[in-house]
């Protein structure tokens, strides 16, 4: 008993309905788990997929993957290539108005003014990116389907590097499909992503490049080696066979120099209903895949857009005896009516147009007056600087653009009012509309209102 404050509490027991924490409890689970686990590991992987004799086929080896992962190690190169261009194309370097990737840092390393000669370029460059990578679906698919078993391979973890190459594989794959995914999509104007296309298909990019080339690091060795080893098949428990040959194969239905032909015939099949729509002309009927419903009948006005006046809020008003074009630049602007900008020298430029869906179009011939020398109307006639052009679309993206120096200096940049001796018809771009040689079609601009140059956009 303590003088000063009376009997002591007695020191509260468990409470009732509830046991007395066992000492060293969490200690002993911890063990028993560890113990388990110990178990299970030795025990030998599960039943399913970890275990190699799940896996039947008789074509899965080092060789046929080999072959599979060379074609892709040209192809996603040239890929890659061909998309760092593209981005390249809408000049993000030049104004905050063309950069889709704003945050892009030193991802923009390579970035470079855009040229406009040949004119033809990014018609070529783009259709060869978006046609090579439908190409390639049957190939990735394929080379996806015979690396498989390894996916599951037990146990999952066995060292701190073979975890680093478990995970550069999980961003390998994931980064392949959310590329080939999104930019198929792409190429059918199917806008389904959580945001912007550019930017989503711009990072998953320089993801999946990274874990490529770490791919590529590791394994390019051992699959050369395979190449030169031939299509026999090396013993299941070799090193050699990498754990991709079967302990317990399958009875063959068919060669693997077949399956080769197989995967070959299914990439023809898609260059052949794929290709038309980059090579245009009369090509373009055989180009199953290309979104349809975007050909604006027959005549001068006849060929391919992606938006039309309605899908972007033009109203009759807006392009009506009302509108002006605005001219702004060295202090100064001029406002031109309809019958104004037709007053002024009319030129002519044969151009196709490209997108980056991977579609473009025959040459068109395109009639309208130089941007240089509409410059000059407000005194920027020598040394023209850039422009900022805008248009009067409400809605969808790309409503006004800027325009490098050189672009706008060379001869066949045009405000073109006609294409194919005809007035351009609503959804080409009634009254005005931009047309620069070896630009992406959005920086086409329709429906163009005004034209700032050399000032700040």
């Amino acid at each position: 008993m303590d003088a000063k404050n009376g009997p002591q509490a007695a020191s509260p027991g468990p409470a009732r309905g509830q046991e007395e924490p066992e000492p060293g409890g969490v200690a002993l689970r911890l063990a028993r788990l560890r113990s388990g686990l110990g178990a299970a590991w030795a025990a030998g992987p599960p039943r399913g997929p970890s275990r190699p004799e799940f896996w039947r086929s008789p074509l899965r080896g080092p060789w046929l993957t080999a072959v599979f992962g060379m074609v892709l190690l040209v192809g996603v190169t040239v890929l890659f290539v061909t998309g760092l261009l593209s981005y390249a194309a809408y000049e993000p370097g030049l104004s905050a108005v063309n950069d889709q990737t704003p945050d892009k840092g030193r991802l923009g390393f390579y970035l470079f003014s855009w040229p406009t000669s040949p004119y033809w370029l990014y018609r070529v460059t783009q259709g060869v990116h978006v046609t090579l990578g439908v190409v390639l679906v049957p190939v990735l698919l394929a080379k996806l389907w015979s690396v498989i078993p390894k996916l599951f391979a037990w146990p999952p973890v066995r060292s701190p590097a073979q975890a680093l190459e478990r995970l550069s594989l999980l961003l390998l794959v994931g980064g392949a499909g959310f590329e080939f995914a999104t930019g198929i999509l792409n190429t059918q104007l199917h806008y389904v992503f959580p945001g912007s296309f550019y930017t989503l298909h711009f990072y998953g990019a320089w993801v999946f490049i990274g874990a490529f080339a770490v791919h590529v690091a590791l394994r390019l060795g051992r699959a050369v080696r395979a190449l030169r080893a031939g299509p026999r098949q090396p013993a299941p428990d070799s090193e050699e066979a990498a754990g991709l040959v079967s302990p317990a194969p399958a009875a063959p239905t068919i060669s693997r120099r077949g399956a080769l032909g197989m995967v070959g015939l299914g990439s023809l099949a898609l260059l052949a209903v794929t290709i038309g729509q980059s090579v245009g002309g009369r090509l373009r009927r055989t180009a199953l895949l290309a979104p349809h419903g975007q050909e604006p009948g027959s005549g001068p006005n006849g060929f391919q857009i992606n938006k039309t006046a309605a899908s972007v809020g033009i109203r009759p008003s807006d392009t009506g005896p009302a509108w002006r074009l605005t001219v702004r630049g060295g202090g100064r602007q001029v406002d031109l009516t309809y019958a104004g900008l037709l007053g002024l020298p009319q030129n002519e430029a044969l151009l196709p147009i490209a997108c980056v869906e991977g579609w473009s179009t025959a040459d068109q011939l395109w009639s309208g007056v130089r941007l240089t020398d509409l410059a000059a109307l407000v005194g920027l006639g020598t040394d023209t600087p850039r422009v900022l052009v805008e248009s009067v679309q409400r809605g969808g993206s790309f409503a006004s653009v800027v325009l490098s120096a050189h672009q706008v200096r060379d001869a066949r940049s045009l405000l073109a009012v006609r294409v194919n001796g005809a007035v351009l018809s609503a959804d080409h771009g009634y009254p005005a509309r931009v047309i620069v040689p070896g630009a992406p079609g959005v920086h086409n601009t329709k429906w163009v209102t005004r034209l700032t140059f050399g000032e700040p956009s």
